[in-house]
């Protein structure tokens, strides 16, 4: 098992010990513990093969006793027992907003509430507003949720599939007999979230590629073994799926398999007007086969340019392949820095020069530090006072730095009205602004948007932080008229956030091509708490490209220098 999978364990420990009525403090550890090892950059395996994880911080000798029992046999008896005592369905209750542990424990104690279905019913029969601590909106805010969740399904976040599918792709690249091996479907297409792996492999011979998927030791259960295709089951719940194919067609299966539906309907279409036939094994026309090396020479046998697997939407993509007029996508490479990062003066777990130095590590050239500001108090937000000594503390850690530029920046709460959180004279501190919602969710679609056109009209505001305060799997977005702030956005010069927190990725990459038609630019941000969350900028990237954005449009592809010429002193926008 390795430091995800752990923490993972580690964080429903401490959700079940909750569940059970244990105190917090004994909660907590479990969850300080998770997030310790969410946020390891070292050698997870050394670390538990010497004895060493009691170097991690908030880890004690006994979680790195369980921790060592979990990694070198498998299985963790005290996590085994505890889940025993515990409905299975109480977990699944806490994937709606809003319902904690304690909520749960009510749920279950007074109305034995233990499923998803269950939970509706009660709703709808006006049994949980008539408990003490819920009410009517909360009752009506649970049945939002509970069809917010029949609305996503079983679905994971890209970066957990991502993590998953890069796992299993190495592995199968070592299979005895495969040629070629890809990932497609959602995953190589780089959507937000995933309904499950797509493994493709070339290879001569089937057999003893399935008996290698089906025996893979990551494997937690096999739900179908064929000839040709299979199914495993993965820890967490996620299914893969293989398919096997002879070289040759391993082209045609690729794009195929890739997707979406909708831009292989018009594939096929286009494969038609040439007096083609277009499948997932081949390019034929009645008598022939059209030979494809590459998933490339698809295209070309179509007269069309390649067209990235990310933009595969059926939005225009043939169209400007046509027309030779798919623009070159902003690479991950192409980032020489980024802004709203946080670190320990608010929310962060790593102080300032460890994020200059894993910024710099990571080979970027600039690092803004956007911690919260004064009224977002649960996250330790920075008065006046403390935005001073903050900015005191960049300096000191600037003059000891070479190759790396700091900037100082915060994130701003977008209060209810549309004001900002610190009056001018504070702001004009900053190098950069940027505007968040944190608060005050379940504003009208009217409110929302006159608050967000008010915020990015500000002459401080740089840039705009996750717009819709969207959650993903979570919570939805709030109402919004993207339009109108996307219009506001653009005539004061105020950037778009790509949020890269694979929990965000907001704004969506729908939307992004929208602001992009509308005259906005862009900033890609990996609202890093932490060292490792830095590296998340690649999940923005993600978007970036779904949304046809170029290094033109996004505004830390510049570097340093250009930066601080560009940010003017007067309002800090970038220009």
């Amino acid at each position: 098992m390795d430091a995800a999978a752990v923490a993972a364990l580690l964080d429903e420990i401490g959700t079940l010990l909750a569940l059970k009525g244990e105190n917090a403090f004994r909660c907590n550890a479990y969850h300080r513990a998770s997030r310790a090892l969410e946020q390891f950059s070292g050698d997870f395996a050394a670390a538990v093969a010497s004895g060493k994880l009691t170097e991690i911080p908030g880890i004690g000798s006994g979680l790195a006793e369980k921790i060592t029992t979990l990694v070198t046999t498998g299985r963790l008896p005290y996590y085994e027992e505890l889940k025993a005592q515990i409905p299975s369905g109480l977990l699944e209750l806490m994937r709606l907003p809003g319902l904690g542990p304690k909520k749960v424990k009510v749920l279950y104690e007074k109305l034995q509430i233990d499923s998803l279905p269950k939970l509706k019913a009660a709703c709808e029969a006006g049994k949980v507003a008539a408990l003490s601590g819920f009410g009517a909106k909360s009752q009506q805010k649970i049945l939002d949720g509970l069809a917010f969740l029949d609305q996503v399904g079983k679905r994971y976040l890209l970066s957990d599939a991502s993590a998953a599918g890069t796992e299993l792709l190495a592995a199968a690249r070592k299979w005895p007999g495969v040629i070629r091996a890809e990932l497609c479907g959602s995953l190589r297409r780089r959507r937000e979230t995933v309904a499950d792996l797509d493994l493709l492999v070339s290879a001569a011979d089937a057999g003893p590629i399935m008996s290698a998927f089906t025996t893979w030791p990551g494997a937690v259960q096999v739900l179908a073994h064929g000839p040709t295709k299979s199914s495993i089951l993965l820890p967490g719940g996620m299914q893969a799926d293989l398919r096997v194919v002879t070289d040759a067609q391993f082209p045609f299966a690729l794009h195929y398999f890739t997707g979406s539906k909708e831009h292989n309907i018009a594939m096929r279409a286009r494969a038609q007007e040439y007096g083609y036939r277009l499948n997932e094994y081949a390019l034929e026309g009645k008598t022939w086969k059209k030979p494809c090396r590459e998933e490339a020479d698809l295209f070309a046998a179509l007269e069309l340019d390649y067209i990235p697997p990310e933009l595969r939407e059926a939005t225009g993509e043939i169209e400007a392949a046509q027309d030779h007029t798919l623009p070159e996508l902003l690479k991950l490479e192409d980032l020489k820095g980024t802004f709203h990062c946080h670190s320990t003066w608010s929310d962060g777990r790593d102080t300032i020069a460890d994020m200059a130095r894993a910024a710099k590590k990571l080979g970027l050239t600039y690092l803004g530090i956007g911690d919260h500001s004064q009224s977002l108090k649960v996250a330790g937000g920075l008065d006046p006072e403390r935005v001073r000594r903050q900015h005191a503390e960049i300096a000191e850690v600037q003059k000891k730095l070479t190759g790396l530029h700091l900037f100082r920046g915060t994130e701003c709460d977008i209060l209810p009205d549309g004001s900002l959180d610190y009056d001018d004279a504070t702001l004009a501190q900053f190098d950069y602004v940027v505007a968040s919602v944190h608060t005050h969710l379940s504003q009208s679609r009217e409110e929302m948007t006159r608050r967000l056109v008010r915020a990015v009209s500000h002459p401080r505001v740089t840039m705009l932080g996750h717009m819709s305060g969207r959650l993903l799997l979570r919570r939805d977005s709030y109402p919004l008229d993207y339009t109108a702030v996307f219009q506001a956005a653009a005539a004061h010069g105020t950037l778009i956030e790509i949020n890269a927190h694979p929990q965000r990725l907001d704004c969506d990459w729908l939307h992004v091509k929208q602001a992009k038609a509308l005259g906005c630019k862009f900033v890609i941000n990996p609202d890093a708490h932490s060292t490792a969350e830095i590296g998340l900028l690649r999940f923005g990237v993600d978007v970036a490209r779904r949304g046809w954005l170029t290094q033109a449009d996004v505004i830390n592809t510049l570097s340093a220098r250009q930066i601080a010429n560009r940010l003017q002193a007067r309002t800090g926008k970038l220009v």
